[in-house]
């Protein structure tokens, strides 16, 4: 939207608040169109794409999927009806509408258990460690498909691990549902210290894996790195660089540095001063022992690279941690 985009928002809040938008329209000055639609429902997305609302649409980010590993692996079927149901009925009305631009929310969980790191783009794709990262491969496959068979132009974008809250306060990572990664975890967890609240306490899963420590590592990107990278792919599809001899490319988005559990935890203590309180527990099912991206494409083909390090990721997302305790506490 700050970069003149006309922005249509379609979310079934499963695990947001429509409030969202208010302080997206803080931010930029006005708010996104808005439509609450489960895109798993065919006929109501079909009804949407025939609205006022959806005429000039020209491309689509697709976001919306569930992504808690530790519940897809609990409640596969969830996972794969909700994630792949959804992109093929939206992969049917762009084809309706003849919408040719697609940029795809993937993972870095495509990759499994790497055999080499850091990881390209080039690297084979391991088995799937959970049902999330495996509903990630797979749209991935279906998408490559339809593009080949219907001239769409895509771009995959491969995340690894995005933190971080917008510098305003006005957005970040505020789930409706639980979830237990790490960075939310930590906030959480400083926040309760000291009480007898269930986030008080962090758990560590498992510190046996071989790594340097003992525990899991990932690579940290900013959520406004992020953000900028999509900017970015949007652009590379309107200006019709992405041949029809390559209409699915694939980027990793990352710092291409690995931080452990243990190395995020004691990083979080020293940016802001707040002790976690955390113990060691069973490896969670579904975690990757270590991955981290080589970002080398992104940053040579797109003109992509992070600006932000750790410690202005912890201090975002704790100051954004604070903002929503203190709108909690006005609101009681």
């Amino acid at each position: 939207m700050e970069n003149g985009f006309d922005v249509v928002v379609v979310d079934n809040l499963s695990n947001s608040k429509k409030e969202v938008l208010n302080r997206i329209g803080n931010i930029t000055g006005k708010l996104p169109e808005f439509e609450r639609i489960d895109l798993c429902d065919a006929a109501a997305l079909h009804n949407f794409f025939l609205s006022p609302k959806a005429a000039g649409i020209q491309a689509v980010i697709h976001f919306a999927a569930f992504k808690n590993v530790g519940e897809s692996v609990k409640n596969p079927l969830k996972y794969y009806q909700n994630n792949l149901f959804s992109l093929i009925n939206l992969l049917s009305e762009m084809k309706n509408n003849n919408i040719d631009k697609l940029v795809f929310s993937s993972s870095c969980s495509v990759y499994g258990n790497p055999s080499k790191i850091p990881v390209t783009e080039n690297a084979p794709l391991q088995p799937a460690q959970s049902p999330y990262g495996n509903t990630k491969k797979m749209s991935e496959e279906i998408i490559r498909d339809f593009a080949l068979s219907e001239s769409l132009k895509t771009i995959s974008l491969r995340y690894f691990n995005p933190i971080g809250a917008h510098p305003s306060c006005h957005i970040g990572e505020f789930p409706s549902e639980f979830m237990d990664n790490i960075v939310p975890a930590l906030t959480k967890a400083a926040r309760h210290a000291g009480t007898r609240h269930a986030s008080s306490l962090l758990c560590v899963y498992g510190n046996d894996y071989n790594t340097p420590d003992g525990t899991c590592i990932r690579d940290y990107i900013d959520i406004t790195d992020l953000s900028r990278a999509h900017l970015t792919a949007l652009n590379r599809l309107a200006s019709g660089e992405i041949k029809n001899t390559a209409p699915f490319e694939v980027y990793n988005l990352g710092t291409g540095k690995g931080v452990s559990v243990l190395e995020i935890i004691h990083a979080f203590e020293r940016v802001t001063g707040q002790k976690i309180n955390y113990k060691i527990v069973e490896r969670r099912r579904g975690d990757v022992e270590a991955v981290y991206a080589d970002p080398s494409l992104a940053n040579k083909v797109l003109g992509w690279k992070v600006k932000k390090n750790l410690d202005k990721m912890i201090r975002t997302a704790w100051a954004w941690e604070k903002a929503m305790e203190t709108q909690r506490i006005k609101s009681i």
